[in-house]
């Protein structure tokens, strides 16, 4: 028999509503925000989902990488929150270097946020301009 057939009954904690509707706004305006359990990022295929090849084909140079690379590097939509704790850099930056986002961060029109979870190794490794031996 199927142990997880519950599974999807009850929304999680953080979805649930904790005041009356008449009063959900003034007592939790932002009832969501920072909760990183929201829809999925768009997929490839959706025409919104951009990479750090799109840059270099906007004319801004990246450290040396090719276009291969360029496209597993997914650049965060104008708008998108930055989750808390993640490690991001931001290549509108003229140097960019790492950082860690704080709780109510999000992209702005200027930013090209990539996020180091997504990214393979080597290739944030070259995005930082830290090439490992055997790297190359």
């Amino acid at each position: 028999m199927n142990e997880d057939r519950n599974q999807d009954r009850f929304p999680r904690q953080q979805a649930r509503q904790q005041h009356p509707d008449e009063w959900q706004r003034d007592l939790n305006p932002d009832h969501m925000a920072g909760q990183n359990i929201g829809s999925p990022e768009p997929g490839i295929d959706d025409p919104s989902h951009r990479t750090a090849f799109h840059l270099r084909k906007q004319g801004q140079a990246l450290r040396g990488l090719d276009d291969n690379d360029l496209k597993q590097v997914p650049i965060l939509r104008p708008g998108t929150r930055l989750q808390q704790g993640a490690t991001y850099v931001n290549l509108a930056d003229a140097q960019p270097r790492e950082f860690t986002a704080t709780g109510g961060q999000t992209a702005g029109e200027d930013d090209a946020f990539a996020p180091k979870d997504e990214v393979p190794y080597e290739v944030w490794n070259r995005l930082r301009g830290e090439e490992k031996p055997g790297q190359g």
